[in-house]
């Protein structure tokens, strides 16, 4: 079996990073990714998908990453035990694709 995702999307936030008591490193970001279809009003939709990252992830998206830039993730789907139905993405690589700049 496979659990596999793979998305491009903007940042919607800067990205912070929190360092847990364990010592490890944990970042929370929602990435904005754009339907490549209009809707029956022919307007194209957008999806805000919550995506965690751990440890060197979390800290490098953190350092290099501002709100807007493209990245692309690619990790597995997951759903939250803690609020039920909550689905998130647990990022296993960052691609930094492009930023929006100053």
């Amino acid at each position: 079996m496979l659990n596999q995702v793979i998305l491009v999307g903007r940042l919607t936030s800067n990205p912070e990073v929190e360092t847990l008591e364990n010592g490890k490193k944990v970042s929370s970001i929602v990435l904005a990714v754009g339907r490549s279809f209009k809707n029956s009003e022919g307007v194209f939709e957008t999806d805000f998908i919550r995506c965690v990252l751990w440890n060197n992830i979390a800290q490098n998206t953190t350092d290099y990453c501002r709100k807007g830039d493209v990245i692309g993730v690619k990790g597995r789907i997951q759903v939250g035990s803690y609020e039920k139905d909550a689905i998130e993405v647990i990022a296993e690589k960052i691609t930094f694709l492009s930023s929006k700049g100053e």
